[in-house]
């Protein structure tokens, strides 16, 4: 993603997940409840994508987040340098995405996530699994009813299909997110991806 910036990638994956689907832009728009003009701009690779844009498009299409951020590995051994990587922004977190990977049957994404003091990230819910390992800080964690506050080495999973939030503790907070799809979540076809 770094190599060619997330709004880019962004809009020839966007593109071409909406082409392998046979979905016009203003079909998108209606699933994603997203602005036709908004997805034009994103598709154009001009957009300034948000978490709860990405996550939406991704909703919409049924097809994990990597499938709209990831660009094709170059070479056998991949780098992934922090500062090359764009952040996509939210409501209290900056989320960037390090690395998909595709081993048999399964699917993953691997994420840095800071969490910024006095707001709270809501999610209305998502495919798969996430797991955090908090790095520095307290992060509060709310999913289906329940709470948990979560310090330094501390880990975290539950199913992402309901609303959840993250809200960080007296301070920020910098955590790593792993999200584990099940095996059907890989879109069919071809398009860049990281394996």
């Amino acid at each position: 993603m770094a190599a060619m910036g997330a709004g880019r990638v962004l809009g020839l994956n966007l593109r071409a997940r909406r082409d392998e689907q046979g979905i016009s832009l203003s079909e998108l728009a209606r699933r994603s409840g997203i602005a036709k003009g908004t997805l034009s701009q994103l598709e154009s690779g001009s957009g300034n994508p948000t978490i709860e844009t990405v996550f939406s498009l991704s909703n919409a299409l049924g097809v994990p987040v990597s499938a709209l951020l990831s660009d094709a590995p170059t070479a056998d051994l991949v780098l992934v340098r922090s500062a090359e990587i764009d952040v996509l922004s939210g409501d209290a977190i900056d989320l960037r995405m390090v690395r998909r990977l595709e081993p048999a049957g399964g699917l993953f994404e691997i994420y840095t996530q800071d969490v910024r003091p006095d707001a709270v990230q809501h999610s209305d819910g998502h495919p798969g699994i996430e797991h955090h390992i908090v790095l520095s800080g307290r992060l509060r964690v709310t999913s289906r009813g329940r709470t948990e506050e979560l310090g330094p080495g501390d880990y975290l999973a539950f199913r992402a299909g309901g609303p959840h939030g993250y809200e960080a503790v007296d301070g920020p907070v910098r955590s790593v997110l792993l999200l584990e799809y099940p095996p059907d979540a890989a879109p069919a076809g071809p398009g860049p991806h990281l394996s």
